[in-house]
């Protein structure tokens, strides 16, 4: 079969078990996270990249993205992770939460602009989320800035919060870029709500704040 009869069939089945969202007007995407909605003044822009910036690996990025796959599950909207390392591990979700999330596993980060390109396109997920971080600074800089704006160019024609994790800035078309500034260690880890410790502060930004924002529900 050939390539773009392949790609026809995915996007076909894509259509079917995760089907386009309500249409909505609000330009946020409320996370449910005090940390992240407060500074980015309601949540995460639609229509938008966004760059997070972990520097160090214990930044704590991947129980941010659990936390985002229980808040996909408690607003009952549908999340796409594109797992840029294939590092991503379920464990500590359970099936009801997992069943709101698509997991694309990718061995490279090249195989992760594809996909993300791919599911931009027909924008049938609320939050797609690209994690890039545990990729090699070598790898990543073999990314043409191009790939960041066609990205860009894609997700401002759909209701989607496109937000992109990496190691160091690298996203020029993001229109907001945040930085997760905590580094953990056992003690924190060890807390029962660990989570709440982040700090996320916002670096850039060429988005307009909602004014009067107000948590709002995705179908």
């Amino acid at each position: 079969m050939a390539a773009s009869a392949k790609i026809i069939d995915l996007r076909k089945l894509l259509a079917e078990r995760f089907p386009h969202p309500a249409v909505t007007t609000v330009t946020r995407l409320f996370t449910g996270l005090p940390f992240l909605d407060q500074p980015t003044g309601g949540g995460l822009p639609r229509g938008a990249l966004t760059e997070l910036i972990s520097p160090r690996t214990s930044t704590g990025s991947a129980s941010l993205i659990h936390a985002f796959i229980h808040g996909a599950y408690r607003d009952s909207y549908f999340v796409a992770l594109i797992d840029g390392r294939d590092s991503f591990d379920p464990c500590g979700l359970d099936n009801t939460s997992l069943r709101h999330l698509l997991w694309v596993r990718c061995s490279k980060a090249s195989e992760a602009i594809k996909a993300a390109d791919l599911l931009l396109r027909d924008g049938n997920f609320p939050f797609v989320i690209v994690d890039l971080v545990l990729n090699s600074p070598e790898e990543l800089r073999k990314i043409p800035q191009t790939n960041w704006y066609r990205l860009q160019r894609l997700v401002e024609l759909v209701p989607t919060a496109c937000l992109v994790l990496t190691r160091y800035e690298m996203v020029g078309s993001a229109q907001l870029k945040l930085v997760l500034e905590n580094s953990w260690n056992l003690e924190t880890l060890k807390k029962q709500n660990a989570i709440s410790q982040l700090r996320i502060v916002v670096k850039r930004s060429h988005v307009q704040p909602d004014v009067g924002s107000q948590r709002s529900e995705v179908s």
